[in-house]
């Protein structure tokens, strides 16, 4: 490939698929009971559920620029282009890290095509980004190309999802006391979204069995040509959730596929088990 595309953990793509793209994750670090763990890499996200489960309080720590130096240097060695497809600089450091680490490797080697991109995203809704960006390269696209499409693709990128516990989110800043305290009384279950990289409450619905189908309302509310995308749910250690969701989206479309894949410990850590995320784009880049 010509071009060598970067994403980091926060993206939760499937391991198979990073293999199979070649598309190389950085992993932002995790800190459990007095350890550090690379997400992804030292631990999986299940260990961090059922730790959350019984009381724990994981926190995460962004890439840290001099990381993303040694890694965009070994493909500028090999005279590759670099783009890197990063988590939503509004929930984490870790676009900054890159940027800054760019900014020194220009420094260094001016001649270097490298691009960093605060897709505004984050889990699965970063992972496709990222994934349009992998097979856009396996493709054999040009730089400008690439960077084009999928700068498009993550400003129509649409993060509808539902938590167990308000209160995860509250934990790490996410959302406010006073959100947690009033999504956790009289069986509410919180629907938020994205804007502008910032999680925002949504709806409030009354009864888990009604979110699900909630969330398909939203989803053909908002896409596009849904038979003609690749589609990406996410969960927190409930994948039965999950593969209902899908069912659900089955019945009536048939997407290119829809990718089902846990959250990540660096995403679980905050939002917390029973996390369910739907990912769709909003318009097709034509």
């Amino acid at each position: 490939m010509n071009v060598q595309i970067i994403t980091d953990s926060a993206s939760d793509l499937p391991k198979e698929v990073l293999k199979q793209y070649k598309i190389k994750m950085v992993p932002l670090t995790v800190h459990l009971d007095g350890q550090d763990y690379f997400d992804g890499e030292t631990i999986e996200s299940k260990i961090v559920y059922d730790a959350m489960k019984n009381g724990a309080s994981p926190k995460t720590s962004q890439v840290t620029p001099e990381t993303f130096l040694n890694v965009f240097q070994t493909y500028a060695e090999n005279d590759q282009a670099i783009i890197y497809v990063g988590f939503s600089s509004e929930l984490s450091g870790t676009y900054q890290s890159a940027h800054i680490a760019k900014q020194q490797l220009l420094e260094e080697r001016p001649d270097v095509k490298i691009a960093t991109i605060d897709t505004k995203c984050a889990s699965l809704g970063q992972g496709l980004v990222a994934l349009r960006a992998g097979q856009l390269a396996m493709d054999g696209a040009a730089f400008e190309d690439i960077l084009n499409i999928v700068t498009y693709h993550a400003e129509h990128m649409e993060h509808i999802f539902t938590v167990d516990d308000l209160e995860y989110l509250q934990r790490g800043g996410r959302v406010s006391k006073a959100q947690a305290f009033f999504g956790g009384l009289l069986n509410i279950k919180p629907l938020l979204h994205v804007e502008d990289g910032k999680l925002i409450p949504l709806e409030k619905i009354r009864g888990a069995k009604k979110v699900l189908k909630r969330m398909f309302d939203v989803m053909e509310e908002r896409s596009q040509d849904l038979n003609n995308q690749v589609l990406a749910i996410s969960h927190g250690d409930a994948l039965s959730t999950a593969e209902n969701l899908a069912a659900l989206i089955k019945e009536k479309y048939s997407p290119k596929d829809i990718i089902i894949s846990p959250i990540g410990s660096a995403i679980g850590a905050h939002a917390g088990p029973g996390t369910i995320a739907l990912f769709f784009l909003n318009d097709t880049y034509k």
